[in-house]
């Protein structure tokens, strides 16, 4: 089981986070993935439970900030927490939310409102649970040592549901082992074609189309993705290419063309002239003669 913690100002941004469906995606696109993974892209999230809370995110939200409101020392009110199994592990929604549960309690937020909520878009098993870290009487939850605390609580778990030991964050690795770079062929292979196919082509069509003649699926959104022929899904910025810079590129790239399409123009019409026949106009509306 891997888990993360992390604190936060804003409730409704970490609460729209883990109940919606991802914002880079549409309609279309998420039937895509879905048939493609057999995972739920569309409505992925469902809430297991509430607590001391009811409502939509907005509703969610505003109740979060409201108790919050009885701390004026907190800035950061938002618990954030996330447990993942390791592949091929599952349990029923019961024993999810008791995990949700069992983290709660470990960072002493059992009795705060919180929501515990089950992704089905990731072929491993995953839960959020947003917390407030104040409390109905006003004191607020410590943050301190979180990372070692929520280490610990994840091999506690894993024996208690007899899951598969997951190594440690890198923080609480050993000095060698965190010396150790982590490399993701999966990653580095993809980098290297997008890098080659930015090379080949000069506009977006070309470049969806290179990269699926490479192997992969482009999802094309607020975001960019690409799923490869294992299946797996990696967003264009985790490799360093996210839309944004793609399009800066091929933008780029089809400003050069035209300029050397123009400066081919402009030696065609100069050795017209030097022939002794008509300057063409290299550009609509400006026109040159022959003196």
């Amino acid at each position: 089981m891997i888990g993360y913690v992390g604190t936060g100002g804003s409730f409704l941004g970490c609460i729209q986070y883990c109940l919606n469906d991802k914002e880079e995606l549409s309609e279309k696109q998420k039937e895509q993935l879905s048939r493609l993974d057999g995972l739920q892209h569309s409505g992925r999230a469902e809430i297991l439970s509430y607590n001391r809370c009811f409502g939509n995110p907005k509703e969610l939200a505003q109740q979060f900030r409201d108790v919050a409101r009885l701390s004026k020392r907190v800035e950061k009110p938002v618990f954030h927490f996330s447990l993942r199994l390791a592949p091929g592990e599952s349990l029923n929604c019961n024993q999810l939310e008791e995990i949700g549960y069992e983290c709660a309690k470990e960072f002493g937020v059992a009795n705060n409102q919180y929501i515990c909520v089950l992704h089905k878009d990731t072929s491993e098993q995953h839960i959020h649970i947003v917390a407030n870290r104040v409390g109905l009487d006003g004191k607020a939850a410590s943050d301190s040592n979180s990372y070692k605390r929520m280490a610990a609580l994840c091999r506690r778990l894993e024996k208690q549901y007899h899951l598969q030991e997951v190594l440690s964050p890198k923080a609480f690795l050993s000095a060698n082992e965190r010396l150790l770079p982590r490399h993701d062929s999966r990653k580095t292979q993809l980098q290297k074609d997008i890098r080659q196919a930015l090379t080949d082509v000069n506009h977006f069509d070309q470049f969806t189309e290179r990269m699926k003649d490479l192997g992969y699926t482009v999802l094309k959104g607020r975001g960019i993705a690409f799923i490869d022929n294992k299946k797996v899904r990696i967003k264009g910025s985790e490799v360093g290419f996210s839309l944004s810079k793609i399009e800066q590129i091929l933008n780029l790239k089809q400003k050069l063309e035209i300029n050397v399409k123009e400066q081919e123009n402009y030696r065609q019409a100069i050795e017209r002239g030097m022939a002794g026949g008509n300057l063409l106009p290299p550009h609509k509306g400006c026109y040159w003669t022959q003196r």
